[in-house]
């Protein structure tokens, strides 16, 4: 049975950090044979999106850039005609709670935001959909810009919806 996740963080563990803490547990690297990021599913199942016909900024998550990379991402939102641009941000600077904790912490994670992420954000056209899988990439952005990030699964939705985005995004 097919296990789909959509934070690049938790599919992380499985893909990840279970297998190297249970190197020769039977059931931990079939969990990790069996666990896919949306992305990964959708292109898998050969699944054909409607096409929204909007523009978008993408952004990473480190962990879905460092382990599972952005191809399958990429593949997806091709297959739903978006005109994308993939930043080269590197990390938001959130990395979950380090990002929110007072002092250096703080400082460090609005200057890695401030390098590439947040500026093309601001610098979007308010119809450009900002697009990040990542639950800490999509907080440094709404707590830094005016905008809301959407998870693929939103961007889908939306296009099956007719275009509109979901709920107050």
């Amino acid at each position: 049975v097919p296990v789909v996740g959509l934070e690049p963080s938790c599919i992380a563990v499985f893909r990840d950090e279970l297998t190297n803490l249970f190197p020769n547990d039977e059931n931990a690297r079939r969990l990790n044979g069996q666990t896919y990021l949306l992305s990964e599913f959708l292109e898998k199942e050969n699944y054909q999106p409607p096409k929204p016909e909007r523009k978008a900024v993408v952004h990473g998550h480190c962990h879905h850039k460092a382990l599972m990379g952005m191809t399958d991402e990429e593949k997806v939102l091709e297959k739903l005609d978006l005109d994308f641009e993939v930043l080269d941000s590197g990390c938001c600077g959130m990395a979950g709670s380090w990002g929110y904790e007072k002092g250096e912490h703080y400082d460090v994670s609005m200057k890695a935001g401030e390098r590439v992420l947040l500026p093309a954000v601001r610098n979007a056209d308010k119809n450009t959909l900002i697009l990040t899988d990542g639950f800490s990439c999509s907080s440094q952005i709404k707590e830094a810009t005016d905008r809301r990030a959407l998870h693929l699964a939103q961007v889908i939705q939306m296009a099956l919806r007719g275009g509109g985005p979901p709920g107050d995004y």
